[in-house]
């Protein structure tokens, strides 16, 4: 359409200013006429001078004695008409356009001149013209639909790669991410999808991971009922117990695989969990040696009916730190357990909270044979002899959280030594601090030798 308008009116330009042209040339040669006229008629003089100005027959000069000098074009009325009255005019003929000028002479008499423009005169060049516009233009569509088709796929492309990478998440593939491209706005949007992915990935795979948690906290009262049952001996009943307790840890490890069976991963970029810092808890927190000296109380009970011997030694200083009583618990009973679970019948334990740089540091110790790889028990979901490979993967997250770290050593006894070190709380929570101020003590749980 911007073509169209512009080649229309530059046609008609070109068409009117070339027969402009045409005509005027053909006025100019008919006013040079009227002087030589006014000074003399002789048709000899007169041929003469008509031919010096125009030698294809195109001037014609009509004396007043009606000798014609030259080819004319008009007709007798239309001559008449002109020398009546003595006006300049100019009008469309046959094979042309014809001009009539009169010349006034002596003794009121009147002369025509006459000058004839041929058809293909009035039009010279204008096809030419008319074809170079069209070309033109032609060259300027093709182009402007060229870069407009450019920049319509980009749009297109972009749009529909987007689609298809929503569609895809929609109907569950994870991984599916868009390469930002096109204009602006839709790589703006490509961006903002694979944001909104990760972090769609990164909720589910917290999902997941609080499921295994939650479910690997329960093998702590398993185990309890594991070890009651095996004081019961063999009373009626004893066995559907038994058979009971293994199903059940048996239904919560299937729960604790099911939900690690996709690796877990964050947006930092790197996948597996072992790689992963929990955000930094500043709820207030909580007074880690009273926490940890109520679940040693529990698991106390248990070492008694196994002839463990089970010492808990606390700091006498305030150990307020950034993680709640609830996750700290969690902590106490996963590394605990997994003495329980993974050592004989008998094996020592130690238990303590010692002051750290950073806060406290939550040290289990056990007279076992100790962990023989160290980095494989810290990947989340390895596992060795039958365990869920969680536990330890807990309290490395729950110290993560804090700004402190996990360690694995090996015990004065030859047995493993965990070291939790935990963050000091930002913000003191009071009624957390003051539900205990424990001093200094070291408590000691054996089992009787004669019961």
């Amino acid at each position: 359409m911007v073509a169209l308008s512009f080649l229309i009116p530059l046609g008609l330009l070109l068409s009117t200013q070339v027969h402009s042209q045409a005509t005027q040339s053909a006025q100019q040669r008919a006013a040079v006429l009227a002087p030589v006229l006014a000074v003399s008629t002789d048709p000899a003089a007169v041929r003469q001078v008509v031919a010096g100005l125009d030698a294809s027959d195109r001037l014609c000069v009509h004396l007043p004695d009606g000798t014609v000098i030259g080819v004319g074009h008009a007709s007798e009325r239309q001559l008449s008409v002109a020398a009546a009255d003595r006006e300049s005019a100019g009008r469309d003929v046959p094979g042309g356009w014809d001009y009539l000028q009169p010349v006034l002479l002596g003794g009121d008499r009147v002369a025509v001149v006459e000058a004839f423009v041929p058809e293909e005169e009035l039009v010279r060049g204008v096809a030419t013209g008319w074809t170079v516009m069209s070309v033109l233009a032609a060259l300027l569509v093709a182009g402007s639909v060229l870069v407009a088709d450019r920049l319509g796929s980009r749009v297109v492309r972009s749009s529909r790669g987007l689609s298809q990478a929503a569609n895809a998440l929609g109907a569950g593939d994870l991984d599916v991410r868009v390469e930002p491209a096109g204009p602006r706005e839709l790589h703006e949007a490509g961006s903002a999808f694979n944001a909104m992915a990760e972090r769609i990935v990164q909720l589910l795979d917290n999902e997941r991971e609080l499921i295994a948690d939650l479910s690997h906290r329960l093998r702590t009262p398993l185990t309890a009922l594991h070890l009651a049952d095996e004081q019961v001996g063999d009373v009626p009943g004893a066995e559907r117990m038994t058979t009971a307790i293994r199903q059940l840890e048996s239904e919560v490890d299937s729960i604790i695989r099911t939900a690690r069976t996709r690796p877990a991963r964050h947006l930092s970029g790197q996948d597996g969990a072992s790689e992963a810092r929990p955000a930094r808890r500043d709820d207030g927190g909580c007074e880690v040696s009273a926490v940890v000296r109520q679940r040693v109380r529990f698991w106390s009970v248990l070492a008694a009916q196994q002839d463990r011997e089970c010492v808990f030694t606390a700091t006498g200083v305030p150990t307020p730190v950034a993680l709640s009583a609830d996750e700290l618990g969690a902590v106490v009973d996963s590394l605990v357990g997994n003495v329980f679970r993974h050592t004989a019948r008998g094996t020592a334990l130690r238990v303590s909270v010692l002051p750290a740089a950073r806060g406290a540091c939550l040290v289990v110790e056990d007279d076992g044979d100790g962990i023989p790889d160290p980095g494989l028990a810290l990947s989340r979901g390895a596992s060795t002899g039958g365990s869920t490979g969680l536990g330890l993967d807990i309290a490395r997250r729950a110290a993560s959280s804090t700004g402190g770290e996990l360690r694995i050593l090996r015990g004065a006894a030859g047995g493993a030594r965990v070291e939790v070190e935990l963050g000091r709380a930002t913000v003191q929570d009071h009624r957390a601090a003051d539900a205990g101020r424990p001093g200094r003590g070291r408590w000691r749980w054996r089992r009787p030798t004669g019961g």
